[in-house]
Parts: C-alpha cells; sequence; structure tokens
C-alpha cells in the first residue's frame, strides 16, 4: 500500500484534507498548530486504498519547535510514495516557501492548492496549469472543507512518477554552491541535504572548504547562507506568482471589519466573556427569553410542551435537547429495564445491584450527553470559524505579563473539550517551562466530564438556596477555573519555573464559515467517546461503589441501612476529615463521608461523582428516591444535602475541588508522557495543593464574608511581590 505524506504550513488545511480523505474525526481548528503529532488513516479515494499521514504544520524544513522537528523527520527520513503539499491558496507567498524546500527532495510531489472558494470571495484568481509548470509538479485546486476536488487530486497523487529533486533557485553563485556541495556528499540527487549544509549554523568541514574556495558572497547578507538562500526562495516564489495570479482590488473585507471590534483592545475581552456567557445561557437556562412566568398562561399543557416550557418560561435549547432526551431515551430505556429487573423474579440484591447501581450510576451520567454536545458544539464553532485564534491574540498582552505568550491559550482553551488532546497540543511551545507551567493549568479549564458535577451540583444549590441561575452558577465556575489558571502561571512563571516569555507571532486566519459535515463528525465522535466511557470505567465504577457500599470487611451483605458499617463507608470516614477545611468533611457529620468518597472516585473519571451520589442516595433513602425520575443526578445531590446539611459555600468548594484537583487517570497518563523529566510528581503535588488551596479559599469567604478582605490583601500581596521581583531581575539582567 502506498503511504502519502499530508504536509503544509500550520492551519493551511491538512487536518481537515485527512479528515476528508480518511473519514475520520481528528480535532480541527482555525488557528495554528492544531497538529502535534502525526496521525495515519486509509483513503479509498483515486482507484486504489493508500496511507495517508497527517503531519504537524511546519512553515520550512529548518524546524525549531518540537512539532516541526516530527514533520521534518518523517519527511527525510522515512521517505514516502508521495508527498500531497497542502498550500493556502489565499497566503500563496508563505506557504510556496515550503514547497519550493519539498521540490528539492527526491520524492514525488503534487500540490493541493486549498481554500479555492476563499480565493473567489477574495476576488482572486490562480492559473493552476501556469504554476504547475512553473513547479514542475501537477497542481489540483481543491477545497477541503467543502469535499471539492478531492477525487482528482488523490486520481492524480497515487499516478505520481518517480522523481528527482530541483531547486527554484537560479542565482549562479548560490547554483554553483549547492552543486559543489552535492557532489561532494557523494549521495547521487541529494539536493535538499546540499541546501542543509549549506545553510547550517555549523557547517562539517567539506562544506566549509568549499564556501572558502568559491569566495561567494551576497552584497547584502555577505555570507550568511541561510538568509541568501531564503531571499532566493522568496524572489524564486515572487516571479512565479506574478506570471500565475490574478488579484482584483477589492473593498474592506468582512474579516477586517470584524476584527474592528473582536480585536479592539478596550472591547475584545469583554465581547470574549459575553460569548462565553451566551454560549452558556443557550446551554443550561432555563429562563432563556428572561421572561419568567410570562408564558404561563399562553402555551397549552401536553408532555411535549413541558421539555419546551416550564413555570412559564421558555427553557434554552440545551435544556430542551436535555429533557427531551431523558423524557424519551434515558427514562424510558432505563424504565424498561429496571421492570424487567423486578419482574425478573431475581434476588433483592441482584435487583439492587442493577436498578439502583448500574441504571441508576449510568442514567445519571448519560442524561448529559445532549447539554455536553451543546457546549461541545459551540466551542467548536468559536475554534472553527477562526475566532478563537483572535482570542488568542488579544489575551497575548494579559498572558504575557503572566509569563506565557498566546500561544499557550490555544491548549488551554482545548481543555474546554477534553485534556488529553489539549495537553499533546503543548509540543507547539518551544519553551519547556512554559510547557510545563500550561500542562498544569489546562485541566482547570473544565471538560465535558465535569459538567455533570457542575450541573447536578448547581442544581442542588439552587433548590436549596433559591438563589441565581444554572447557567449563571456554571459560567462562574468556568471563570473561576481560568481565573485559578492564571494566578497559578503567575506564582510558577515568577517562581519555580521562571524564564523569559517566548515570543509570539502567528497569522490570523480568515473568518470561515464552519464545515456542517466536521461539525458533526466531531459531534458524533464525541458522543461516542461518552458512551463508550458510560458503559466501560463508569459501568465497572457504579458496580465497584455498589459491592463496596453493601457489603462490610467480612463480606456479609448489608441491608440498605447499614450502609455506613459498609467497606466504603468506613473508607470513607477514614478520609473525611482530610476534607474539613474544604466544607465537606467532618462538619457534615455521620454521612458526610459521601462528599469524599464522590471526590476520590473522581479521580478515575469525573462523571463518576454524580454516579456515586445516584447509587449512594439509593441505598440511604431506599424507596424515597426514585433514581428513574433523577434525570440530571440533581435529585441525588438534593438527597446528600438532606443527610449531611452542607450548606452552599460547602457545595461551591466541592466544585471548585473537582474542577481543579487531579484529572482523570488517562489525563494523568498524558501529562506524565509530555512533562519534562523529573516534572511529573510535582505536577501532582501542584494539582492536589491547587484544588485544596482554592477550595478552602472559596469555603472559608462563603462561610465568613469578611474573610474575603485579608484574603485579597494576602493574595494581592503575593501578585505584588511576584511583580516587584520579575523588575528587578530585569534590571539586573539588563
Amino acid at each position: 500500500m502506498k503511504t502519502f505524506a499530508l504536509a503544509g504550513n500550520p492551519n493551511s488545511g491538512k487536518t481537515t484534507l485527512f479528515n476528508a480523505l480518511t473519514g475520520s474525526a481528528a480535532h480541527v481548528g482555525n488557528w495554528p498548530g492544531v497538529t502535534a503529532e502525526r496521525r495515519e488513516g486509509i483513503c479509498k479515494r483515486g482507484g486504489e486504498a493508500v496511507s495517508i499521514v497527517d503531519l504537524p504544520g511546519i512553515y520550512s524544513l529548518s524546524p525549531y519547535s518540537p512539532e516541526e522537528v516530527v514533520a521534518r523527520d518523517y519527511i527525510l527520513g522515512e521517505k514516502p510514495d508521495g508527498v500531497i503539499d497542502v498550500v493556502d491558496g489565499t497566503n500563496l507567498e508563505r506557504n510556496l516557501y515550503l514547497t519550493t524546500q519539498l521540490l528539492e527532495m527526491d520524492v514525488p510531489v503534487i500540490v493541493a492548492l486549498n481554500m479555492s472558494d476563499e480565493l473567489k470571495k477574495n476576488n482572486e484568481r490562480v492559473d493552476c496549469a501556469a504554476l504547475s509548470e512553473k513547479l514542475g509538479v501537477p497542481v489540483v485546486e481543491i477545497s477541503a472543507l467543502k469535499g471539492a476536488g478531492l477525487d482528482e487530486l488523490m486520481r492524480a497523487a497515487v499516478s505520481l512518477p518517480p522523481r528527482r529533486g530541483t531547486s527554484v533557485i537560479s542565482e549562479p553563485a548560490l547554483s554553483r554552491l549547492i552543486g559543489r556541495v552535492r557532489e561532494a556528499d557523494g549521495a547521487d540527487g541529494a539536493l535538499c541535504e546540499a541546501v542543509r549544509r549549506l545553510e547550517a549554523e555549523k557547517r562539517d568541514p567539506v562544506t566549509e572548504r568549499i564556501v572558502a574556495e568559491e569566495g561567494a558572497s551576497h552584497p547584502t547578507f555577505g555570507k550568511d547562507y541561510e538568509a541568501w538562500i531564503a531571499d532566493a526562495r522568496y524572489r524564486a516564489i515572487a516571479d512565479i506568482l506574478g506570471k500565475t495570479r490574478e488579484k482584483r482590488m477589492r473593498s474592506c473585507s468582512k474579516t477586517d471589519r470584524a476584527d474592528r471590534i473582536l480585536t479592539n483592545r478596550w472591547l475584545g475581552i469583554p465581547v470574549f466573556l459575553a460569548i462565553l456567557f451566551a454560549i452558556f445561557h443557550l446551554t443550561f437556562s432555563e429562563n432563556f427569553l428572561f421572561l419568567s412566568g410570562a408564558l404561563k398562561d399562553w402555551h397549552p399543557e401536553s408532555e411535549f410542551v413541558a421539555t419546551v416550557f416550564g413555570d412559564g418560561a421558555l427553557f434554552s435549547p440545551g435544556v430542551w435537547l436535555f429533557n427531551f432526551w431523558n423524557d424519551i431515551c434515558v427514562a424510558g430505556l432505563f424504565g424498561l429495564l429496571g421492570g424487567w429487573a423486578e419482574g425478573s423474579g431475581m434476588a433483592d440484591w441482584a435487583v439492587g445491584l442493577i436498578n439502583d447501581g448500574i441504571l441508576g450510576g449510568i442514567g445519571a451520567v448519560l442524561s448529559f450527553l445532549p447539554q455536553i454536545l451543546v457546549l461541545f458544539f459551540f466551542f467548536s464553532v468559536l475554534e472553527d470559524s477562526g475566532y478563537m485564534a483572535r482570542v488568542a491574540f488579544i489575551l497575548d498582552r494579559i498572558f504575557r505579563k503572566f509569563g506565557l505568550s498566546g500561544r499557550a491559550f490555544m491548549p488551554m482553551i482545548m481543555g474546554f473539550g477534553c485534556s488529553i488532546p489539549a495537553m499533546i497540543n503543548t509540543r507547539t511551545l518551544a519553551d519547556e517551562k512554559e510547557r510545563t507551567a500550561t500542562v498544569r493549568v489546562i485541566p482547570f479549564f473544565s471538560c465535558g466530564a465535569k459538567l455533570p458535577i457542575l450541573v447536578a451540583v448547581s442544581g442542588g444549590i439552587l433548590t436549596l438556596a433559591d438563589v441565581g441561575s444554572a447557567d449563571v452558577i456554571v459560567y462562574s465556575m468556568y471563570v473561576a477555573g481560568v481565573a485559578i489558571a492564571l494566578l497559578s502561571v503567575l506564582l510558577m512563571r515568577g517562581t519555580t519555573l521562571r524564564g523569559e516569555t517566548p515570543p509570539f507571532i502567528m497569522e490570523l486566519p480568515t473568518y470561515r464559515m464552519p464545515g456542517a459535515k466536521n461539525l458533526m463528525r466531531h459531534l458524533w465522535d464525541k458522543a461516542k467517546h461518552f458512551v463508550k466511557k458510560a458503559f466501560t470505567i463508569i459501568f465497572a465504577s457504579t458496580v465497584v461503589i455498589w459491592v463496596l457500599s453493601h457489603f462490610d470487611f467480612s463480606w456479609r451483605l448489608l441491608a440498605d441501612e447499614e450502609i455506613g458499617d459498609s467497606i466504603l463507608g468506613n473508607l470513607g470516614k477514614l478520609i473525611q476529615p482530610v476534607f474539613t477545611p474544604l466544607g465537606f468533611g467532618s462538619q457534615l457529620g455521620e454521612w458526610g463521608w459521601v462528599f469524599a468518597v464522590a471526590a476520590i472516585c473522581g479521580l478515575i473519571a469525573k462523571e463518576n461523582c454524580i454516579s456515586v451520589f445516584a447509587t449512594l442516595a439509593a441505598a440511604i433513602l431506599g424507596a424515597a428516591y426514585d433514581a428513574g425520575a433523577d434525570e440530571e443526578g440533581i435529585q441525588a445531590v438534593v438527597a446528600m444535602i438532606g443527610v449531611t446539611q452542607i450548606g452552599v459555600p460547602g457545595l461551591l468548594a466541592f466544585i471548585l475541588f473537582n474542577m481543579t484537583t487531579i484529572p482523570c487517570f488517562a489525563a494523568v497518563a498524558t501529562a506524565k508522557a509530555e512533562l519534562p523529566k523529573g516534572r511529573f510528581s510535582a505536577t501532582i503535588l501542584f494539582w492536589l495543593a491547587t484544588s485544596f488551596v482554592s477550595a478552602s479559599i472559596v469555603y472559608l469567604v462563603g462561610s465568613w464574608w469578611w474573610t474575603a478582605i485579608p484574603v485579597a490583601l494576602l493574595a494581592l500581596g503575593l501578585v505584588a511581590f511576584i511583580a516587584l521581583s520579575a523588575k528587578k531581575r530585569r534590571r539586573a539582567e539588563a
């Protein structure tokens, strides 16, 4: 089977093309550096099956960042059967630089001129036939987002003949130097290697001798051959495009007009926060149009209407889908399974395991699937449209004060979807200390797995105190997580991970309408991942939790009212005092251990917290708790509130602790792989310390408001000390 590598600049559309060719659901974002490792898939277009390898984006074959090394080493070392050079048609000058380097390799190359639809919108036209003649390789016009031209591209790719490397460099002195180095190397056709040796900062003795003998130099660059070669490439590109591209004058683009507001120095951050609130309002609000009670007499009473309206208010789209999903799917299907278990004649303990343990736990988790997908949909739209790249740009000014570049925002924002790919994406950060700090704070950007905790406990807070609304509480917790991340970075970059802030240079992509096919593919992949986890990790966890909560250490089956004497109960009571400063420890009395147990079980998978509450509520309350009617797990939380008498400060501390503590086991394993040697143990301690301190502060201030004053003064003093120390250090270095 032939193998083709997808190579190109960051944000040129390689991963979108990879997904379109292979049917994969790799993460796509309209910003540079989304791909941080190579991916492989099978494409059956073009008449035969071929292997497609998606490489991280690189600007040249002289790499500087880790992901660029991955791409270059694969192309030069693995020698694929062909390279599909994905070129952004709206940025040809920059993209063709890499093309001129790929052409110097002894490998078949085909240029995929991507974003052809954008070219038309910009009143531009590229003569692909003329460009192909100038480059000496096939050029195919495509739109990876819309799937246009892909069959033609693959038909041309599989029929590529072998080729020898060629160079666009035509300056006699430089060409003569390259030729002599190539001959001395002794490798037939090693043109790219000859150029690389000439560009090297420290040349090998043979190349150095040839350079001395030739005595060639440039009037501007002297004997800086890297700059000389780069200049020769760009002049060749300008000459090629001057004969193959037609540009027409156009008025100010929509992107330019939108950026006047979205990247405005003063409006950019408030607009971003407003957009985030709108997303959470659309996902969680039960008073979508702020018309509480106004529609009470307007709509008829029916089961379907009840999924759209409640107490005279219109639900948000996220709540519509949630109600519909639970009424039709979760409650209906699980109700049938529960009824079957009760009527099957099984032993009471088996019925309890199935209904209260497995179905109750899994149902409490699965009920959140619609809102997780709605939230992920909105974040995907922001990413694919190009807006998130603007947020990174406007946040660079703030991040730089915290010791990070705006580029670090890219993997952080991916943490809202899942911490695992977000941590992998930190490979795009060149500085090791910046990468370590970013990996550590990514879990504070709450992923979808933490959403059940946020929604269920927020619902419990509203039931207990009747203050605010679910979307405001969830939004506040997300913002709190981001704030803790920034403060943590400030502390790390000012102490243990002190270092220079790397420069941040990024070309802002054009705003694009996200492709419906890509969005649906991502949502389907997210749903599959969530359901798979529910029926594997969560399933196993609920069984273990039920067993541990219904047997004592002598493995005697206990009645529901004896759950406090169970294995789980005794272990929970043992660790319960540890959480006393956080508000859900010893002060909660006999049943307070359930919160400690839920927090510990959440280390396996964050969704476990709510399944633990559902399982324990069924055991503690017995028939008084109806697992089938507890769609969001809110009733399970309310049940725990009832038996423990925990207050609002303790509940908020519980949310924040689970948001900022050690993430799930899969994310921990990823962090270990991505962190530099010797940083993993310190990272585990960092997560524990941050979550413990943050939750303790929330409980302290929530319980005794006046403590906010000394806490704020202490925080400001710490920030001022770090800032002054950094300023003093910079002066000393200067």
